[in-house]
């Protein structure tokens, strides 16, 4: 299956250098939403879907006012992954799967520009995220994003084969062999990687498990601003940390898995081969 790689409209988040450990600006960093789309032989599946074409042009109705202040999104029409695959010359209607992580408003507010797609998540994330139960949810959690709730499709972890030590989902309904959601809770409860059979490699899509590529070092470092947002986001601590050390593992153990996250940089760029400013099938990095 072949794979591009889309980010799906980059934040710029407060802290600048403090949060991505790259950027000179001391105001305001540069983070991706990384997601993917996968050709399959008779159908797209999209892994995530970044900030959508209505979050653009309605971004105070769709999203929280505090983290549109916090992470002062890039709304660009051209980065929402409706346009990239447009561009990339299919049509919304070719995605008839979307496999989400979880329910953050950064991964599925482009869920409404696909109104054929099934979507595919665990059901611990959709059951948590309906809740609103605490403030922070309310943010992070945007139902307006939701008109897709009647094509949801829900999974319990655990009742599929191992899939390199993790638990794995496959037999997602209509799904196409080699796609399969691995539960790595944390983050969110219902939180979820993306695993895709690239053959001969595979790729997984850890999502927000962690943020920075240098949390996957033997000697883990992430800039302090991003640590302080992990540890605010973050719904069951000694999860997310014990899935960090197992993709720790399984990134140094596995010869033939590419582990990336949803918001480094560095790991787009190096994957997709282009600026992450760009949309997919720009042809040249900018001057």
């Amino acid at each position: 299956m072949r794979i591009h790689h889309l980010n799906c409209i980059s934040t710029c988040p407060l802290g600048g250098h403090l949060m991505d450990g790259r950027t000179h600006d001391l105001v305001r960093g540069h983070l991706t939403c990384h997601c993917l789309l996968v050709e399959a032989p008779d159908c797209l599946v999209l892994v995530d879907t970044g900030l959508g074409l209505r979050d653009v042009a309605h971004p105070r109705a769709r999203l929280s006012a505090f983290f549109l202040g916090l992470l002062r999104p890039e709304f660009r029409a051209e980065m929402t992954a409706v346009r990239q695959i447009q561009r990339l010359g299919f049509q919304p209607a070719d995605v008839r799967h979307i496999l989400l992580s979880h329910l953050d408003f950064d991964h599925a507010g482009g869920l409404d520009d696909f109104p054929q797609a099934t979507v595919h998540m665990l059901a611990r994330e959709r059951d948590h995220a309906v809740l609103q139960k605490s403030w922070l949810d309310r943010q992070r959690f945007r139902p307006q994003q939701w008109a897709s709730r009647g094509r949801w499709r829900t999974y319990e972890p655990g009742r599929g084969e191992a899939w390199m030590g993790f638990d794995g989902v496959p037999d997602l309904q209509g799904v196409p062999p080699g796609v399969l959601l691995v539960p790595l809770p944390g983050h969110t409860h219902g939180h979820a990687g993306i695993a895709v059979d690239a053959a001969p490699r595979w790729r997984l899509l850890a999502a927000d498990a962690y943020f920075h590529e240098r949390e996957m070092d033997a000697s883990p470092q992430c800039p302090p601003g991003l640590r302080f947002y992990q540890w605010m986001m973050e719904l069951d601590r000694g999860a997310r940390l014990h899935n960090q050390q197992r993709l720790r593992e399984l990134r140094h153990s596995a010869a033939d898995v590419d582990v990336f996250c949803s918001h480094d940089l560095a790991e787009f760029e190096r994957l997709s081969g282009r600026s992450a400013r760009l949309p997919a099938h720009a042809l040249a990095w900018p001057a």
